[in-house]
Formats: structure tokens, C-alpha cells, sequence
């Protein structure tokens, strides 16, 4: 999000509701030089309407529009990045003051009535300088909290790809800014304390049953036979249970008894008709949709994978290492092992066009072309005493299947990295199977390839691509170690193909 876009659009936006403010001021001076207010008729006193209303008023909107501009644009978002704090604190402190100041004596003109319902002057404006300076405090707490919700808004969406918790904060967040901005239609619309009470207990509940049911309530019940209906008596009971302490504390915050009556009528009403049916549908919704991402996700996985094996395994320098191994043993062995090695090097290429774009294959045949692939390495390999391959892999496992090509990358990493004609090298590959459970363990010596070497440039598939392919075919149903010292490579898996 574009911080100073942003900015633009508040200035206008404030700018608009000022200039809104000051035109209603304008247009009510038709009626206000003949309609004395009743507050004024009743308190017997003289009213005037540029001195008790449009300048008084006048100044209280320009003192609530230039506070706004100045600790929104220019004190509170240093402070809050804990930068010029001195400075910055000292010109909230006195955007405070001066607020205060302004708005207590405007409160001596517009509401001139109530100095007589005082029996001292003095007693009278110290009242009405103390509102005054309390309607300032109110101020300058709700434009801290604007500019606080501002920043976490403008974090957490441009953050939104992150974890569960960062976007449940995100939701508290506009929770709260849905609290602030009610808050603030409530204060223009000049109601008691006891509303603004009411409606923050209320805001605060269904933030909390909303987040509950969410993330933790629906998800328990999803299993059920029938999920929406468990849902719904749960959350019932959640309710009521919630409307003894968020009765009990709006009565206590305004001391008034009836006061717990009234915060649950609106609780119960707002926990059962907004609520519970708006985290049902934000759950069901999200849940659609994460779904679709996943699948989405899963064949695109599948495709790049795909075409990634392919890419590795189809390139020239392969084919052509390939040809060249099985021409030199046709002129060493005169063409006794030239055809197996063809016959492999077909079985592996017939594999990778028709059997890897599936979903699952049997693990026989992955097994098939795995071993196929080592023999074929076998051929290039065996000039040298010192290179030693062994492989310990069980025959039994019909039953069994496999996404196509989960192995394979594990053992190319070991003869691209592992093998050295000028040096001593060994690459062991066991697997295994126990029930439905696979365990693959590859171990292999670390070479490193020369500069004129081909094979140096190349990266292959890559391990970044096999746990992803993993993390989409095998969510929660693998295990994948990897270990590498000085001298050697290790992996191990653990996959469970039921």
C-alpha cells in the first residue's frame, strides 16, 4: 500500500468533511436568528447566534480539523517509529492544551445556559473548562488509535501471505477500526457515554466469539455429522455465558444497574443474528477457497515438476554422455552389453513421456526406472576401481503407489555430486517398505566438478522442487532429513503411501 497516496486521501477526505461541517454551520443561520435554542429560552438567557453558535462552533471544528492534519501528518508517525520522540511528544502534549483551551471557551458561548444551573460563577466554568479539556483528551486518544490502526492495516496487508496468526491479527485490527469508526459517528452524533459503553462491550464480544469460531470453533465441529447445527448450540451457549461479565462490567463502568439489561439485548442480538452466521460464512468461504488454491497449487506443482524432470533428464549433454558411454563399451565388449544399455536408456525415456504425467504410479515401476537409471550410471562408472555404488532395494511392493519421480532426484544429486573418476567415491541407495510405510536412504561422497565440466552449470531439479512436490502429494505424511559434512551427503526418507 502507497503510504502517500493514502495520506492524500485522508487530507481530502478531512478536508471534505470540514468544509461539509462548515457549510451546514452556514446554512443553519436561516433558523438559528429566529429559533432560540430551548436550552436558552428555558435558562432565560439572551442568545446570539455568531457569538453562542456559528463562531464558537466555528472554532471547534477548525481546532478538531488542524489537530487531526497535524498529529496525523506530522507528530504520530515519528513517534510512533520512535524517532525526534522529545519533540514530537512535546508537540502532542501541546496539540493537547491548546485544544483543550479552545474547546473549553467555545463551550462557554454554545452552552452559556448551563452557568446557571450552578450557584458560583467560578464553580460553573471550571466545569465547563474541565469537559472541555476531557472532550480534548478524547481527541487526541482517538487519533492515537487511528494512526495505530493505520500502521497495522498497511503491515498486515502488505503482509497478507503470512502465517494463521498474523491474519487473525489482521482481523482484530479491522475489527477494532470498525469499533473506532462507530465510535466516532456516535461522538458526532453527540449521545451519551452510556452508548459509546454499550457499543464498545458489544464490538469487543463479537471481535472475540468472530476470531473464536473462526479459527478454533468450527474447525472442531467440521467433522460432525452435523456441523452447522452443533455449531449453533455452541455458540449459543458461548453467548449467554459472555453476557454475565459484559453486563456486569458496562454497569460497573456507568453505575447503573439497569445498564446490564440493556449491553445484553444488544450482545445476544448481535452475537446470534451477525456474529455467528458472518464467522460461518467467512470460514466456509476462506475454507472454498484455500481449497481450490491447493489443487490449483497441486497440478501446478505437478506440471513444473514435470517439465522440470523432463528438462533434466531430455538435454543433450545427457543424451550425448549416454551414447558416448554405450559406444565405448560396444567397441571394449564388441556390442555385448551395448543393448541392455539401449534397452535401459528406452525403458527410462518411454517412462518420462507416458507414465510420469500421472498422478500416482505403482512404486514398482518408480522402482523400475530408478534402477534403470543406476545401472545405466553403472556403465560410465565402472572404468574406475575406485568408485563403489551399492544399492539394497526390495522387490515386493505391487500393492504400493507413488507420485512418479519423488525418488529419482535424490540419486541423480548423488552421481552428479558424488562421483570422481580421479578419486575415490561411493554412493549407497537402500530402500524398503514396512506396510504402507516407505524408508529411502541415499549416501554419497561430495566432489567438486570441475571448471570445464558441463555438469557444473547444471542444477538439475533441485531439492527445493522435491519438498514441494512432497509438501503437495504427502502433506503431513512425510519426513525428509538431510545431512551434509566435508566429505559426504546423507538423506533420508520416510513416506507413508497409504
Amino acid at each position: 500500500m502507497n503510504i502517500k497516496d493514502l495520506n492524500k486521501i485522508e487530507f481530502w477526505a478531512a478536508s471534505f468533511i470540514y468544509g461539509c461541517a462548515v457549510l451546514i454551520l452556514i446554512s443553519n443561520g436561516s433558523s438559528a436568528y429566529t429559533d432560540v435554542p430551548h436550552q436558552f429560552k428555558e435558562a432565560g438567557i439572551e442568545f446570539n447566534y455568531l457569538s453562542n453558535y456559528f463562531i464558537p462552533e466555528l472554532f471547534r471544528y477548525s481546532i478538531l480539523y488542524f489537530s487531526f492534519l497535524l498529529l496525523n501528518f506530522c507528530c504520530l508517525p515519528p513517534l510512533y517509529r520512535k524517532t525526534d520522540i522529545g519533540f514530537n511528544t512535546a508537540i502532542l502534549l501541546g496539540t493537547y492544551l491548546i485544544a483543550g483551551l479552545v474547546i473549553s471557551i467555545t463551550h462557554t458561548y454554545t452552552k452559556t445556559y448551563l452557568l446557571s444551573q450552578y450557584p458560583d460563577i467560578d464553580d460553573a466554568y471550571n466545569q465547563i473548562f474541565f469537559k472541555g479539556f476531557t472532550y480534548s483528551a478524547w481527541l487526541v486518544l482517538l487519533i492515537c488509535i487511528y494512526v495505530a490502526l493505520k500502521k497495522l492495516l498497511i503491515y498486515f496487508t502488505d503482509n497478507k501471505e503470512g502465517s494463521i496468526q498474523d491474519r487473525m491479527k489482521l482481523e482484530i485490527v479491522f475489527g477494532l477500526a470498525f469499533w473506532f469508526v462507530g465510535v466516532l459517528l456516535w461522538l458526532a452524533a453527540g449521545v451519551d457515554f452510556d452508548v459509546i459503553v454499550c457499543w464498545t462491550l458489544v464490538i469487543i464480544a463479537c471481535i472475540f466469539t468472530t476470531i473464536y469460531s473462526i479459527y478454533y470453533l468450527i474447525p472442531s465441529v467440521s467433522s460432525n455429522p452435523k456441523p452447522s447445527r452443533t455449531y449453533y448450540s455452541k455458540i449459543t451457549i458461548i453467548t449467554f455465558l459472555l453476557a454475565i461479565p459484559v453486563g456486569l462490567t458496562g454497569a460497573l463502568i456507568v453505575g447503573r444497574g439497569e445498564l446490564f439489561i440493556i449491553v445484553n439485548l444488544f450482545h445476544i442480538g448481535a452475537q446470534l443474528a451477525i456474529s455467528a452466521p458472518l464467522a460461518w460464512y467467512i470460514y466456509k468461504n476462506r475454507d472454498e477457497t484455500e481449497q481450490q488454491i491447493f489443487s490449483l497449487k497441486k497440478e501446478l506443482g505437478k506440471s513444473d515438476a514435470s517439465l522440470g524432470f523432463l528438462k533434466s533428464q531430455i538435454n543433450p549433454h545427457f543424451l550425448f554422455n549416454a551414447l558416448n558411454t554405450l559406444y565405448g563399451t560396444a567397441l571394449q565388449e564388441k556390442a555385448e552389453r551395448t543393448g541392455e544399455g539401449i534397452q535401459k536408456l528406452g525403458d527410462m525415456m518411454r517412462f518420462m513421456l507416458q507414465e510420469n504425467m500421472q498422478d500416482k504410479i505403482s512404486l514398482s515401476r518408480d522402482i523400475d526406472y530408478l534402477n534403470n537409471y543406476i545401472e545405466l550410471q553403472k556403465l560410465r562408472t565402472s572404468v574406475s576401481v575406485d568408485i563403489v555404488i551399492s544399492t539394497q532395494i526390495e522387490e515386493n511392493f505391487s500393492p504400493l503407489q507413488i507420485a512418479p519421480m519423488l525418488l529419482i532426484p535424490f540419486v541423480e544429486n548423488a552421481f552428479k555430486h558424488g562421483i570422481s573418476l580421479q578419486s575415490p567415491s561411493h554412493i549407497r541407495v537402500t530402500l524398503q517398505t514396512r506396510g504402507t510405510m516407505l524408508y529411502f536412504d541415499v549416501n554419497n561422497s561430495i566432489h567438486l566438478k570441475a571448471d570445464g565440466d558441463p555438469e557444473k552449470l547444471q542444477s538439475g531439479i533441485g531439492l527445493p522442487n522435491v519438498r514441494q512436490r512432497l509438501d503437495l502429494f504427502y502433506p503431513g505424511k512425510h519426513e525428509l532429513i538431510i545431512r551434509e559434512s566435508a566429505k559426504e551427503f546423507f538423506v533420508h526418507l520416510t513416506l507413508n503411501l497409504a
